[in-house]
């Protein structure tokens, strides 16, 4: 189980400032001890309700390439990619998480999204964390735990104004928060990456504003 007394130590801050965007990063916001301990709740049968949803595309029925599960306050509902997600109420270990990435951060979170990455196979494409529900300008607090994987960025009108693509390599026990104006001028992806054979358990703590929230 996930308690209080896992978040002892603290973490240092690298901060990235680009045109139209910027983010914090923690490389070890959780040891190498803690982080274990984390995943191993997270994967445990039963500790979160995992989803395998199903995207059309171009009149195709097309598994999703990952594993997911939304937990959130009463009637914070989400959808993307026109999968419709009913909040599940916070469990005492997302809650402690949640509690614990607000500290840090500053921000107030009422949702958060898991992805479950089963292996390298398994992915996410780019795309921007933008939808109605999640207010104009959305700050989006990411949280690693396991196999080691790129993040990638990239800015809308890179073309134009030849900004190159940014890389992190989200560690485990990692903390990345992007900044409100991101998701307006940025996109990202977790491409596949044949290589890595662990999972990867990823948590984004978001605010769905009550009154764009999706029905």
């Amino acid at each position: 189980m996930i308690t209080a007394d896992l978040f002892a130590s603290t973490a240092t801050c690298e901060r990235t400032a680009l045109p139209g965007g910027a983010w914090d990063y923690w490389p070890a916001w959780l040891d190498a001890g803690r982080a274990d301990r984390c995943l191993a709740w997270l994967l445990q049968p039963g500790a979160i309700a995992w989803r395998r949803d199903v995207i059309r595309i171009q009149g195709r029925e097309i598994p999703v390439p990952r594993l997911t599960a939304w937990y959130g306050d009463a009637g914070r509902d989400y959808a993307y990619s026109g999968i419709a997600m009913q909040a599940l109420p916070w469990n005492r270990g997302l809650t402690t998480l949640r509690a614990k990435v607000e500290a840090t951060t500053g921000h107030a979170f009422n949702a958060v999204l898991l992805n479950f990455y089963r292996d390298g196979r398994d992915s996410v494409a780019w795309h921007a964390d933008d939808e109605p529900e999640l207010g104009a300008e959305p700050v989006i607090a990411s949280l690693s735990f396991g196999a080691e994987r790129d993040f990638l960025l990239r800015h809308r009108a890179r073309r134009v104004n030849g900004l190159p693509l940014q890389r992190l390599t989200l560690a485990h026990g990692s903390l990345l928060l992007m900044h409100g104006v991101t998701q307006r001028h940025w996109e990202h992806c977790l491409p596949k990456r044949t290589g890595v054979v662990g999972p990867r358990v990823n948590l984004t703590f978001r605010f769905i504003h009550p009154d764009q929230h999706t029905e």
